[in-house]
């Protein structure tokens, strides 16, 4: 008993010592994980295709991961610090003057709006084109600190991006074996641990696929409909509608409600009409319709479930907390409903 006792105890040792190495790579090997799991479907087929040689299979699986799946991520986030550059040179030159946009909305309000809301503080133009060129200052410098600590970190960065790539060939190439090994391990029946394993791969596959499909029919959306408005930025603001997609139901509508409001108001009427007809109909509608049916239909997760679990995920992981948290999500709700299940069993 003392030698059993004492086996746990080094194996739990170990087992936080060997997490706490690995933590500075923990968005690598997350990355890496994920992309195994989506990839492995069309591995698995380039394994026969190619005559059971596993190497040649994940390699090539590989290079179609990098090509469709990192190569475009890399584009995207370029495009959006150059947008982001562009909009703050805007503002800061006076082109894009938000406190004047917000002064000519507050004029067309009814008298007695506008009454309140200089009575609430609310309508102070000076104060808010200091917030505005503050905040956008702030943003700038938070961008040049990140374009620097990229550039003092790019070995770091590399070494990142090749832990992820070389993870992503292993777990592609000896994915089976490792998922047997990991079933074995687990102190849970076989049905249990094959659920809760089911379970993890199908919600990272939902999540993703899922989130990402959205984001971007979204952002593309989004985006034409404000360059065929003619509203400066349709770029910057697409890219922004498909990040802020990630969070359901209220994602996008963050970028296009406030603009069409202003049309709304300081005119002309008929783009603040087009936009809220474009947000709610089209935009809307592929949250509406595809993110259930990409998202929790395959996770079974309430869609309440999921924005809530979305949101606590990226306020504690951040960007990785799209997939974190609905992961911890579903996998809660497994384990308790398996606990029911056996507590009704034994019952009977």
């Amino acid at each position: 008993m003392r030698n059993l006792k004492g086996f746990y105890i080094l194996l739990v040792a170990v087992t936080i010592a060997f997490i706490w190495i690995l933590l500075p790579f923990y968005s690598a090997i997350l990355w890496g994980t994920i992309l195994a799991i989506l990839f492995h479907p069309m591995h698995r087929k380039l394994t026969v295709r190619f005559g059971n040689r596993e190497n040649l299979a994940a390699l090539a699986t590989l290079l179609v991961c990098v090509l469709m799946a990192i190569i475009p991520v890399f584009l995207m986030i370029a495009t959006l610090a150059q947008e982001a550059a562009f909009a703050y040179q805007q503002i800061r030159t006076g082109k894009w003057d938000f406190g004047q946009y917000f002064q000519t909305a507050v004029q067309a309000l009814p008298a007695s709006v506008e009454a309140w809301l200089n009575e609430m503080g609310l309508a102070d133009v000076a104060g808010l084109q200091a917030k505005l060129t503050e905040g956008a200052a702030r943003i700038s410098q938070f961008m040049a600190a990140q374009a620097v600590a990229i550039g003092q970190n790019t070995l770091q960065f590399a070494v990142g991006l090749g832990v992820m790539l070389y993870l992503v060939f292993f777990l592609l190439r000896d994915g089976a074996m490792i998922s047997h090994r990991f079933r074995e391990a687990m102190p849970l029946s076989d049905a249990h641990t094959r659920r809760l394993v089911g379970r993890f791969t199908t919600v990272v596959r939902a999540t993703v696929k899922g989130n990402v499909v959205v984001a971007a029919v979204q952002g593309i959306l989004g985006g034409l409909a404000f360059l065929l408005l003619g509203i400066n930025g349709a770029l910057l603001w697409g890219t922004l509608m498909a990040f802020l997609s990630l969070l359901p139901a209220v994602g996008a509508a963050l970028v296009w409600g406030p603009a069409a409001i202003y049309f709304l108001l300081a005119g002309p009427a008929w783009k603040g009409i087009a936009l809220i007809a474009i947000g709610t109909l089209v935009i809307g509608a592929v949250d509406n319709v595809l993110r259930p049916i990409l998202v929790g239909k395959d996770t079974k997760l309430p869609d309440w479930v999921v924005l809530i679990s979305t949101l606590g995920g990226m306020s504690v992981f951040g960007i990785n907390g799209f997939v974190i948290g609905p992961l911890i999500a579903a996998l809660f709700m497994s384990c308790w409903h398996m606990s029911v299940i056996e507590d009704r069993d034994d019952t009977m």
